[in-house]
């Protein structure tokens, strides 16, 4: 067999992750060599690719940034950085559309396992609870344990993965590693992008462990950059070299979170794609098989008189169906709803839907567009939004409540739903002391931050009310917010519908987070206050503020 001329190159890539970041930043600027370009091009790449542009959009961000705050780059220079950041950003995007459709090739071409018995189909459609306390029982004889049994059905080839040549004595790093607190986890994240890489997260036991929170170190990566930022914008400009090489460490290390972040997703794919394979071939597929042919017996012992329908309306259905030479692929569904009278029967096991409807909102949210006539009398109203940048934690709030007080900070945020949080607690906190003696309503047009103060409030745990934010910050208003849980309440306000007050939070928000990044001095902040409160008041009519 002839061996591509680039085939040694592309193994170099491979190797080295210098040497292919630099070889796509190349080609990305339309310099590269066509033996570069060729060996780019090989499908073994793509990830790769993907992971070392996500390392270089943290950094050539960081350069903006850093160059930003520093004040004494010439203004050029600062266009010239923007622009590669700007390339760098649209390549991320276009190597992961690559990696995207790879993946959705290699899905369609993946061998799918047989069909199984139309009856069996539709029983676990029709009583999905029946059928996982029979697949339970058959897999704890089979010696499983009880926290196998999750979802069974779902992870029954990851179940049979497990206890073939996955099931070797794992390595006590590795038992370490699955046996520690999150809390404990995501440290190790932290250290592998801080320290050195660790070789064991990408060990099949833990690589899913580690995507799951890959997403948190990232946010505590921000979280560092952001505290550095402070420290910078807390100096005069002609003394901030050392805070400015803090930053710039800061960056470093989110970048490499942001490539392992990436890294953990790929290992993540190309682990189930093992799974599914060996699932459907093989000691793997035939384990599979019995041990649904042996639930399905338990399932029929259990419930014969759903059985017996079953059966009857399986076969009086392909009598007559088109599809009945290939199996009736899908009528299962129509006929477990005929079942149990559900025309919108759960399809969860067939991978839709989380049983919550399309976007999973109470009943309700898409109607109610603010405060209704069920709103408590006397109530003190307000209406709080927040603002997040790319770069960094920081993050905006404002808000503004019909007594004609408004409000703006900045604080830290591990996302977008974490800073409307922090709004909602300032503005709430804020209206408790102003109104000793009346109840307290806030807005918010973000429906999860409306959930999980909603869920922090109900539960009127601490420990439960942390676990809704991630960062000190949020933290500490909830906890001065949970005393008060009698007196306030948090409902959602559909935003951009041109309500005054909601239009002022959003603008105070975003003006506070271009003071606190340093984008906008002290007296042009107060400006453009000044011109937003005269909007509101502009705006603002009688009776207008809550309609």
């Amino acid at each position: 067999m002839t061996i591509a001329p680039h085939t040694e190159l592309v193994h170099h890539y491979t190797e080295d992750f210098t040497a292919l970041q630099d070889a796509v930043l190349t080609r990305m600027n339309g310099m590269a060599s066509p033996e570069t370009t060729a060996a780019l091009a090989h499908p073994t790449l793509a990830g790769p690719i993907a992971i070392a542009l996500a390392h270089a959009d943290v950094l050539a961000r960081g350069d903006v940034r850093r160059t930003e705050l520093s004040g004494l780059s010439a203004p050029h220079r600062l266009r010239h950085l923007r622009e590669h950041a700007r390339r760098v950003r649209r390549a991320r995007s276009a190597a992961d559309a690559v990696c995207k459709e790879q993946r959705a090739r290699r899905v369609a071409d993946r061998r799918r396992p047989p069909l199984e018995p139309l009856e069996l189909r539709v029983a676990r459609a029709a009583d999905p609870e029946a059928y996982g306390r029979a697949l339970r029982e058959e897999l704890l004889d089979r010696g499983s344990t009880a926290a196998d049994g999750r979802e069974p059905d779902n992870d029954l080839a990851l179940w049979a993965w497990q206890r073939g040549p996955a099931a070797a004595e794992l390595p006590v790093a590795v038992r370490e590693l699955l046996e520690c607190h999150d809390a404990a986890f995501v440290q190790v994240l932290l250290r592998d992008a801080r320290e050195g890489e660790n070789p064991h997260l990408a060990h099949d036991a833990v690589v899913e462990r580690w995507g799951r929170h890959a997403r948190t170190a990232l946010a505590w990566g921000r979280y560092a950059i952001a505290q550095a930022e402070r420290q910078v914008l807390a100096r005069p400009l002609t003394a901030r070299r050392a805070q400015l090489d803090a930053l710039d460490d800061a960056y470093q290390d989110a970048a490499i979170l942001a490539a392992r972040a990436r890294e953990a997703k790929h290992r993540i794919a190309d682990l189930h794609d093992r799974i599914r394979d060996r699932a459907t071939a093989g000691p793997v597929a035939e384990l599979i098989a019995q041990c649904r042919a042996a639930a399905h017996i338990r399932f029929a012992a259990g419930e014969p008189e759903l059985w017996q329908r079953v059966c009857r309306l399986a076969t009086e259905h392909q009598a007559d169906c088109d599809a009945r030479a290939d199996g009736c692929p899908r009528c299962h569904r129509t006929l477990a709803a005929l079942l149990t009278g559900n025309t919108s029967a759960d399809t969860s096991q067939d991978g839709g839907g989380d049983g919550r409807g399309s976007e999973g909102l109470a009943p309700g949210y898409k109607k109610r567009y603010a405060i209704l006539d069920d709103s408590p009398s006397r109530a003190a109203v307000a209406v709080a939004d927040a603002a997040v940048g790319d770069e960094s934690a920081l993050c905006g709030y404002g808000w503004a409540a019909e007594d004609g007080t408004t409000r703006y900070g900045d604080s830290m945020a591990s996302c977008s739903g974490e800073a409307e949080i922090i709004g909602i607690c300032q503005a709430a906190l804020s209206l408790l002391g102003r109104h000793p003696e009346a109840p307290v309503v806030i807005l918010c047009d973000s429906t999860e931050a409306v959930e999980k103060v909603n869920l922090a409030l109900t539960s009127a745990d601490p420990a439960a009310a942390h676990r809704t934010v991630l960062f000190p910050e949020g933290r500490e208003l909830l906890d001065r917010l949970l005393p008060h849980r009698d007196r306030f309440q948090v409902r959602w306000l559909k935003g951009h519908i041109g309500h005054d007050l909601n239009e002022t939070a959003d603008a105070l928000a975003g003006l506070a987070l271009r003071r606190a990044t340093g984008r906008l001095s002290v007296s042009a902040a107060r400006k453009e206050e000044a011109r937003i409160l005269r909007s509101l008041s502009s705006d603002q009519q009688p009776g207008m503020a809550a309609a």
